[in-house]
């Protein structure tokens, strides 16, 4: 009897510029079937911790789900925030512009299919009890938040998906008591992680550099073609 073919690995980025522009949140091709080496996704924390973070404090935790219990338990959570937040009936134009409808059905299927990944990462970031603060929280987060991208890329490299998502957060305390999660202690994404199912990832569609780039100022126009920034 013939082995079982396993879907082929995801080509690992070429170059930093590469692995930069086609990380991306992976939904309707995770392979939920196909075991993820642990030590994989330690390495990938590990290259996570090498991010800036505010003061060098690094109060950053790492909650990695693997156990099937949990993960449905979980999962039932985070499905019940996202037909909260997308009621099944909804169509991706009532919520603005940039969702369409692929990445609507995309984040419905990974609502479906939550607690059949094989990993669920929980970036965190311990407040030492304090309450999060009022105004502007980028200081705070951005603490967290590029260890957790970096965490996206180096499983990028590793030829493994993520996906970053935040919807669970609507139901934070039912994942933190889940988790038993400290006082204190909060979470800044959930990502799952699995291998990939197909090949080939290329750039998102975004605007164009033009349209958000100022010089000097809000009004300072980007000049088309690189005018004035060496182009």
């Amino acid at each position: 009897m013939s082995a079982p073919v396993r879907p082929a690995r995801v080509r690992v980025p070429a170059t930093p510029d590469e692995l930069l522009t086609t990380t991306r949140s992976v939904r309707l091709r995770l392979d939920l079937t196909r075991p993820v080496d642990l030590g994989e996704v330690r390495a990938c924390v590990e290259t996570a911790l090498q991010a800036p973070n505010g003061g060098n404090t690094q109060r950053w935790h790492w909650l990695v789900v693997t156990d099937v219990g949990l993960r449905e338990r979980i999962g039932a959570v985070y499905r019940r925030a996202f037909e909260v937040r997308y009621p099944p009936s909804a169509r991706a134009g009532g919520f603005g512009a940039g969702l369409t409808d692929r990445m609507l059905e995309g984040g419905r299927h990974l609502a479906r299919h939550l607690h059949e990944v094989p990993v669920l990462v929980v970036p965190c970031l311990d407040l030492g009890g304090r309450p999060l603060p009022a105004g502007n929280q980028a200081g705070l987060w951005g603490s967290l938040l590029p260890a957790a991208w970096s965490y996206m890329l180096a499983a990028r490299a590793r030829g493994l998906g993520t996906a970053w998502t935040t919807v669970h957060l609507d139901a934070e305390k039912e994942v933190a008591d889940l988790l038993g999660l400290p006082d204190g202690v909060r979470q800044g994404a959930l990502i799952p992680t699995a291998h990939v199912v197909g090949d080939g990832f290329g750039p998102a569609p975004r605007r164009s550099v033009d349209s958000v780039l100022h010089l000097d100022g809000w009004g300072g126009g980007a000049g088309r073609g690189g005018e004035g920034w060496g182009g």
